[in-house]
């Protein structure tokens, strides 16, 4: 097991101790049933065969531990016969590509115990766990006050990212309307997709938060009720920018494309303008460059001139009047 725990430990009336083996460790907390005292095991990655050690130690629900080594699992909070296993994503929001990477944290919560298991490297808890231990009056509340801690700086990081999306939102939104030729749909589409990425990560968490702080909710500690009803404003905070960010981002694509489609209207009609006016010369020309001998005007002295003044008057009108309906 030494090979997968990055840190355990107990705590006894909010302050850690040293902790031995853990089903002894566990049986002795057991016996002062009054005594809000637990075991906060912290994993990384560990394979089937390191954790099956702490499943048999703990006495952890097979199901629970078959969803640890599962990559496609959604956020959510269940119980096992007297057991609360958590499931939450954690999100990386990266500056340079307005990229949102996904990571994972699992949570066991049981009577005197906390494990929690990291999955890749977006998962630091080790801050978690540090600022905990400077506050020993909320660890008096037990495991659960650890589990709240976790749960709260993953949803302090959602606060934090919905933060970044709202910038880039906002510098999208406004290069948009001010006409602005680097914003193109694929910039608009890919933040959509990041939004999406959040809301899944997010949404599922609201129900089972309200589980968590509801009547048939597994806390019995009116305090630890408070600290996860907490958490879950900040969650429907959180959740409800994105749903809003996710409308205006649908606005902002179809505003996007009209201004493209009149862009392209604008550039076709100057375009058109255009042909119209070089195809008066090329007309005149084309006719005057026949190979006929019966054509008068090439014997007239002054032909090739008023050809070349009509053609500059004909072109002066059109342009002229182009420019005054606004295809110029």
């Amino acid at each position: 097991m030494s090979l997968v725990i990055v840190d355990q430990a107990k705590y006894i009336h909010g302050e850690r101790m040293p902790c031995g083996d853990l089903s002894d460790e566990l049986a002795s907390l057991r016996l002062e049933p009054d005594e809000p005292s637990f075991l906060w095991i912290g994993l990384k990655d560990p394979a089937w065969e390191e954790f099956k050690l702490v499943q048999d130690e703990l006495g952890l629900h097979q199901l629970a531990v078959e969803d640890v080594f599962s990559d496609s699992q959604r956020a959510k909070i269940e119980r096992y016969h007297g057991n609360v296993f958590a499931v939450l994503k954690t999100l990386r929001y990266v500056d340079a590509t307005s990229d949102i990477e996904t990571g994972q944290v699992m949570v066991f919560l049981g009577d005197r115990f906390l494990v929690t298991v990291r999955q890749g490297e977006l998962n630091e808890l080790t801050g978690v766990r540090q600022r905990l231990e400077r506050h020993p009056e909320t660890l008096r509340l037990g495991s659960v006050a650890a589990f709240h801690a976790v749960i709260d700086s993953v949803v302090d990081n959602y606060m934090r990212i919905d933060e970044e999306l709202q910038v880039d939102l906002e510098a999208i939104e406004s290069g948009v309307f001010a006409g602005a030729r680097d914003v193109h749909s694929e910039r608009i589409y890919l933040l959509k997709r990041e939004v999406l990425e959040f809301k899944r990560a997010a949404e599922p968490l609201r129900v089972s938060l309200a589980m968590m702080t509801g009547p048939s909710s597994p806390v019995t500690s009116t305090e630890a009720k408070l600290l996860l009803r907490d958490v879950a404003d900040h969650l429907a905070r959180v959740i409800d920018h994105i749903e809003s960010y996710e409308r205006l981002l649908t606005d902002v694509l179809n505003a996007h494309l009209a201004r493209v489609g009149v862009r392209q209207n604008e550039d076709m009609r100057k375009i058109s303008a255009w042909v119209a006016i070089a195809a008066v010369p090329t007309m005149m020309a084309g006719v005057y460059g026949m190979n006929f001998d019966n054509m008068p005007e090439l014997r007239w002295k002054y032909g090739y001139f008023a050809l070349l003044a009509v053609m500059i008057t004909v072109c002066v009108v059109l342009y002229r009047a182009f420019r005054k309906s606004g295809w110029l």
